[in-house]
C-alpha cells in the first residue's frame, strides 16, 4: 500500500528560562528536521539555522534516502566548523541535527546529538534514535541506572554534534511506514520536562497534530520550560491514486492511531436495513428461578484511632526527614568530576543526584578551563562518570587535566 503524508506541524518556543531561542525546524516534504544550537544566542541560532538550511542543496536523486540525509548533515558540519574557525565570537558553536526522510512506504533517519525521533503506532510510542550524551552512554554501559539517568545533573551534555569537529559520525536508520503512523522529531527541551509516558499520552488524545504540538509545548513549559521546545510532527496515511489508476479498495479514514476508520463507520451506516433487523429469540422454555438467599453483611473493618493515625503520620515524617539529613551529611564527604553548563571540566562536591523539588546533593567547587571534548573520547566517559571520590583524588585528576594530561593513566580514587 502507498503512502503519503496526511497531515504535518512544526511548533517551537522559547521556553520560560531562556531570553532566545536557538532551535531551528525544517518542514519541506519529503524532508523533516530539528535542530538545537549550543554556543549562545549569537552562535547556537546561526549554527541551527546552518543545519536547517543545508536541505537546500539537494543531493542526486539516485542517492538513497540515508546516504542524502548523511551528506547533508556532514556538510552543515563542516560550515559550522570552518565558520567558527574564523569567527571568534562563534568559537565552539554546534548543534544537534534529527531529520527524517520519506519515500515511499519507508522513513530514513539521520541522526547527532540528542533531539529525538519518534513513531506512535496503535497507540504505542517507542523512540527510534539513540542520544549522543554522556548520561545516556553511562547508562548504556550499565555504569548508572535508568533512574539515575533521569535526574543526573549532566544529561544535557552531548558527546557528538554538528560544528565542534571537522568531520562527524551521522546515524542513520530506515524504519517501514504504516498508514495512521504519527512521527515526533523534537528538541530535547520537551524530552528533558516531560516523560515519554506524559507525550505518548498526549499524541493519543488530540484530535489534530496542531492541537498536539500546543499541548506538548504547553506540558513542557508547565514542567518548568527550562529550555526551548520544538516539536515537528506528521502522520502518514494511503496515497490517493491518480486519474488512470485503479482502487478497487475505499480510502481509509485519515485519523491517528487508535481511531475508528471512517471505511468502518461507513460500512455500518450503509448496512442493509435487513442485516441491521436482530432476529427475535426463540421462545425458551419457563424454568423456576431460585431466590437466592440474602448473605450477611461483611464486618466492617475497625476505626482507626485519630490518635494512632497523627503519631503514625509523624512517625513516617521523621524517617523521611532522616534519610533526607542522611543524604546530605554524607554528600559533604564525597567529590567528583563533571562538567559545566558551558561543557568545562568542574570539580564538585556531593553526590550527582537531584532530590525533588529541584533539591541538590551537590554544589561547583571549582571550574577549569579544560572543555570536555578536549579529553580523547576513549577516556572521557571514565574521567567524567561522576565516580565519587575524596577531595585529594578529585583535585589531583582536574589538576592533571589542567596541565595538558588529556589522558591521564588513572582515574580511579
Amino acid at each position: 500500500m502507498a503512502l503519503r503524508i496526511v497531515e504535518q506541524v512544526g511548533k517551537t518556543d522559547v521556553g520560560r528560562q531562556r531570553s532566545s531561542n536557538e532551535d531551528a525546524l525544517l518542514i519541506e516534504p519529503p524532508f523533516f528536521a530539528v535542530a538545537d544550537g549550543m554556543g549562545g544566542a549569537k552562535a547556537g541560532e546561526v549554527a541551527s539555522q546552518i543545519a536547517t538550511e543545508a536541505f537546500g542543496e539537494k543531493a542526486a536523486d539516485e542517492t538513497p534516502p540515508e546516504g542524502r540525509l548523511e551528506a547533508i548533515a556532514r556538510g552543515a558540519n563542516r560550515r559550522i566548523y570552518d565558520l567558527a574557525a574564523t569567527d571568534e565570537t562563534r568559537r565552539g558553536m554546534g548543534t544537534t541535527f534529527t531529520a527524517a526522510m520519506v519515500v515511499g512506504d519507508e522513513i530514513s533517519l539521520g541522526h547527532v546529538g540528542d533531539s529525538r525521533a519518534y513513531r506512535l503506532r496503535d497507540g504505542k510510542l517507542e523512540q527510534l534514535t539513540k542520544d549522543h550524551s554522556l548520561v545516556a552512554e553511562l547508562e548504556r554501559t550499565g555504569q548508572i541506572s535508568p533512574e539515575a539517568a533521569e535526574h543526573h545533573p549532566q544529561r544535557s551534555i552531548i558527546t557528538r554534534a554538528l560544528g565542534p569537529e571537522p568531520d562527524v559520525e551521522v546515524d542513520t536508520y530506515t524504519v517501514g511506514g504504516r498508514e495512521g503512523d504519527v512521527y515526533l522529531l523534537c528538541s530535547d527541551g520537551l524530552t528533558g520536562m516531560i516523560s515519554d509516558e506524559e507525550v505518548a499520552s498526549i499524541l493519543r488524545s488530540g484530535d489534530s497534530l496542531e492541537e498536539a504540538a500546543e499541548a506538548l509545548i504547553q506540558a513542557a513549559n508547565q514542567s518548568g520550560g527550562k529550555d526551548n521546545i520544538t516539536v515537528v510532527l506528521f502522520r502518514l496515511g494511503e496515497k490517493v491514486p491518480e486519474e488512470g489508476e485503479e482502487d478497487d479498495d475505499p480510502p481509509p479514514g485519515e485519523t491517528l492511531a487508535g481511531q475508528l476508520s471512517a471505511t468502518k463507520v461507513r460500512e455500518a451506516v450503509d448496512a442493509p436495513e435487513a442485516e441491521k433487523e436482530e432476529t427475535p429469540p426463540a421462545p425458551q422454555p419457563t424454568r423456576a428461578r431460585t431466590v437466592p438467599r440474602p448473605r450477611p453483611a461483611p464486618p466492617k473493618p475497625p476505626r482507626r484511632h485519630p490518635v494512632r493515625r497523627m503519631v503514625g503520620a509523624l512517625v513516617g515524617l521523621a524517617l523521611v526527614v532522616a534519610v533526607v539529613v542522611g543524604l546530605y551529611v554524607a554528600s559533604r564527604q564525597a567529590y567528583f568530576v563533571g562538567t559545566d553548563d558551558a561543557g568545562l571540566v568542574t570539580l564538585y562536591r556531593g553526590v550527582p543526584y537531584e532530590l525533588p523539588f529541584g533539591i541538590r546533593l551537590y554544589s561547583e567547587e571549582y571550574a577549569s578551563g579544560v572543555p570536555a571534548h578536549a579529553i580523547p573520547a576513549r577516556r572521557r566517559g571514565r574521567v567524567l562518570n561522576h565516580e565519587l571520590r575524596g577531595h585529594g583524588d578529585a583535585a589531583d585528576l582536574v589538576r592533571q587535566l589542567e596541565r595538558g594530561q588529556l589522558d591521564p593513566g588513572s582515574t580511579s580514587g
